[in-house]
């Protein structure tokens, strides 16, 4: 379900398909696939005895498309506007068609007028959806939101004093001068590593230190380049930035570079300020010797890393050694932002050691050095976790030569397996059907696929749902994302976006049905939802975590790692 349309938008679509246009079920079921439907229908009726009637079926396409329902090209979807086509009448049909004529050809004959109408490019949003819908009379929602194009931001951002923002508090502000003791210093020690657990707020530490730091260095034409992973953590990142400047009241503006995601900054635009970076474009740029990142590179003042354990990656290397080039090996000030899940583990120690580094971290004190995260729970930054894992007492042979090297995923291979389990899926299902209603639930799924049946299913159930992966158009995730945060979708189903650069402070459940034997993945999904009150967060977070016995794998999955860090629940 989307955010544009609503409950009533739904009802009165499933109305005009199927009583004003009788259109046949298997249309709209072939949207989704047939063999989907049958899938859907087959595992409710196994979960509930209920047998979906085709009204339901219908619905729950309605309710899964969205504002997608009429968009694309597709012959499935073509069919169906074709259908909705023909049950116009002959005046109408003739006057749409004027309305949106076909440019190569001089069409009179009402007869021949739909196969162009058909063809014609859906642009979301655009003219000719809108006249379709209208037409037809369904909601405006279904024509889409505006085309993605319209969503796409300025490469350069003037930032006006003043926004209000809460003072740090004392672990916060403990750090802070940490960081600025660190930069206060010269040449190659003027590097640092800030560990802070997710949801302390190490984003909005390290730009107040590196702001204040250099403020005086942007009105000369200094950089500060912070490099993030993702669009979402780049945005993140500058709506930090632009906080933080009004906050202080300086009576400048700063001026922020869009510099991913393609942006292009000229020569003449360069003045100094906060250049906000993806590693991908510098790391390319700086392969083809772009002037205008080596000028920035040149009057660089300080560099941040986020998620500073993808420093070690050949990227940042030749993007170092590019700026070794241009300013020395001294380089200039350089500080990686990482979060374990409590002690040093032994890749952070690989971090530090790799830019020899200061490493900086909260003071818990001594009566916190076994479980480092208690001091953050009982002060109420972050929330308590309860930790139940769902063992199926099955077990998965793996293939060793196809888990990846670096450890960070399972293999498609093994995770498709997953995914097309319906013993596996069926216990899923049971405990989602056992959150509290109104409670939001962000599902950690094995596959793009595996999101969508998880979420239609569950649509099929009367819960309301969507499903996210890297497919999904960004403005549509953005809408599914806000819509979620809102309250207005229950269940977020998701296939690799949401393990960084997104934050829903009130997740009540997060739901981890892929295993993983990467700890910095695991503690980048749980991290979403452990936001505590203090922080505009919840005061418990469930983590509810489908664990399989995985043979041969030659290492614990990651949920292993934080057994000694929360309460905890088996279930078989």
């Amino acid at each position: 379900m989307m955010n544009s349309t609503t409950e009533r938008d739904i009802q009165k679509c499933v109305e005009l398909l199927t009583k004003k246009y009788q259109v046949p079920t298997r249309l709209i079921i072939r949207l989704i696939g047939t063999e989907r439907a049958k899938q859907i229908e087959q595992m409710v009726f196994k979960m509930s005895g209920i047998k979906l009637t085709e009204l339901k079926l219908i619905e729950m396409v309605v309710r899964e498309k969205g504002e997608m329902l009429f968009a694309g090209s597709d012959i499935n979807v073509r069919d169906l506007r074709t259908y909705l086509l023909k049950s116009l009448g002959e005046k109408e049909l003739i006057q749409l068609y004027q309305r949106n004529p076909d440019s190569k050809k001089a069409i009179t004959a009402s007869k021949y007028m739909i196969t162009p109408l058909v063809k014609k490019k859906w642009l979301i949003g655009g003219k000719w959806p809108k006249d379709f819908v209208r037409t037809l009379g369904f909601p405006l929602a279904y024509a889409g939101m505006a085309s993605e194009r319209s969503f796409e931001k300025e490469p350069i951002l003037e930032i006006e004093p003043r926004k209000m923002v809460p003072p740090l508090v004392d672990f916060q502000a403990n750090i802070k001068e940490d960081m600025l003791r660190v930069l206060r210093l010269e040449g190659e020690h003027t590097r640092c590593v800030v560990t802070m657990p997710t949801g302390t707020g190490k984003t909005r530490v390290a730009v107040e230190s590196y702001i204040e730091w250099m403020r005086e260095g942007f009105a000369d034409g200094k950089y500060l380049i912070w490099i993030a992973q993702s669009e979402e953590l780049c945005e993140q990142a500058i709506d930090c930035i632009a906080d933080m400047w009004q906050e202080k009241e300086y009576p400048e503006p700063l001026r922020i570079y869009r510099y991913f995601a393609g942006n292009k900054v000229r020569d003449e635009q360069l003045r100094g300020g906060a250049v906000i970076a993806s590693i991908q474009q510098l790391y390319y740029r700086a392969k083809a010797d772009d002037p205008v990142l080596q000028e920035m590179l040149r009057h660089c003042g300080a560099m941040i890393i986020d998620e500073a354990h993808h420093a070690v990656a050949p990227m940042y290397s030749l993007l170092l050694e590019k700026a070794e080039e241009l300013v020395g090996p001294k380089l200039f000030p350089i500080c990686g932002l990482t979060a374990t899940p409590g002690r040093n583990d032994e890749q952070t120690v690989n971090l530090v050691n790799k830019f020899e580094a200061y490493l900086i971290q909260p003071k818990t004190g001594r009566s916190n050095r076994e479980n480092p995260l208690t001091y953050f729970r009982e002060r109420g930054y972050l929330a308590k976790p309860k930790h139940v894992i769902y063992q199926s007492g099955r077990a998965y042979e793996v293939d060793e030569q196809k888990v990846q090297a670096d450890a960070e995923l399972i293999s498609a291979e093994l995770l498709s397996t997953l995914a097309n389990d319906v013993q596996r899926n069926e216990q899923i299902l049971t405990q989602l059907f056992k959150i509290p209603n109104g409670s939001s639930t962000l599902v950690y799924t094995c596959t793009v696929d595996h999101a969508e049946q998880l979420s239609q299913t569950m649509n099929a159930m009367g819960y309301r749902s969507a499903a996210i992966s890297g497919e999904t158009l960004k403005a549509t995730r953005r809408i599914y994302i806000d819509a979620f945060k809102k309250g207005q979708i229950q269940f977020l189903f998701n296939y690799g976006v949401l393990t960084t650069g997104f934050d829903a402070p009130k997740t009540d459940y997060i739901v981890i049905c892929r295993p993983t034997t990467s700890i910095i993945l695991y503690e980048q999904i749980v991290g979403r939802g452990l936001r505590g009150p203090k922080f505009g967060g919840t005061e418990t977070c469930t983590i509810i975590d489908f664990a399989d016995n995985l043979l041969r794998l030659g290492k614990p999955l990651a949920y292993a790692r934080f057994q000694g860090f929360w309460e905890q629940e088996v279930m078989q």
